[in-house]
């Protein structure tokens, strides 16, 4: 497939996982007497992520997350010279799913997006369980790490063929029922900086953490696993 291509099925990826999850936080999470609570939204997340990469991972590789790009990178399971479009079409297709997701949110009457959070991604104060900074970094490092082992290890040409995405779809699902409280849930560059965009002020002065902490944690797994592996 051409760059470009790839480059599409990311950025539509990335919009299916941030409408999906991030929508489902907004929109149904406290809905009242309806409310889908914070595993329905952890569920959501991981839905996203098994229908997306079914749908386009034989386009693009079905990554939808820098971290991921990155970590696959250093694994050499991607090549260097496509990380950078391929974070920028992350990026521009969660930016774009956040949009969307503002407008249809603010159809309700009274809708406050900064006063709701908005999905953002926090830590100390803006942490749902008031977690520290240092805990929620602890918390994006490990769970970015095994989120990419997972990946690693379910798409290795040694796994059984074909059910990588619903490996990788509960990973994700497991992995917000641990850290929902903690900071919302990141593990992903580009899920955070959509919301963050819209939200502002403390949002985007948190943002750096939901950076650094997945690609830190990413790089790790790409370059433990191959170590486990034995891969050439």
């Amino acid at each position: 497939m051409s760059l470009l291509k790839r480059m599409t099925a990311e950025s539509l990826g990335t919009f299916w996982l941030v409408l999906g999850g991030a929508g489902s936080a907004v929109l149904a999470a406290a809905f009242p007497g309806l409310g889908i609570g914070f595993a329905g939204v952890a569920l959501a997340f991981g839905l996203t992520v098994l229908t997306g990469a079914y749908a386009l991972g034989h386009i693009s590789g079905g990554h939808f997350n820098p971290a991921i790009t990155v970590g696959l990178t250093i694994g050499r399971r991607f090549a260097a010279k496509d990380v950078i479009p391929y974070i920028v079409a992350q990026v521009v297709g969660a930016v774009i799913a956040s949009a969307v997701l503002a407008y249809i949110a603010s159809g309700k009457p009274g809708f406050d997006l900064v006063a709701s959070g908005f999905a953002a991604n926090g830590f100390g104060e803006h942490s749902p369980g008031q977690y520290s900074q240092a805990a929620a970094f602890v918390t994006e490092v490990v769970l970015s790490f095994i989120f990419l082992i997972v990946i690693l290890g379910s798409t290795d040409k040694r796994a059984p063929a074909g059910f990588a995405p619903i490996a990788i779809g509960l990973a994700l699902t497991l992995i917000h029922l641990i850290s929902i409280p903690v900071t919302n849930t990141s593990v992903n560059p580009a899920r955070s900086t959509g919301p963050a965009l819209f939200v502002g002020g403390w949002a985007l002065q948190q943002l750096w953490l939901f950076w650094v902490a997945p690609m830190v944690g990413a790089a790790i797994a790409g370059a433990v696993y191959p170590f486990m592996t034995e891969e050439q």
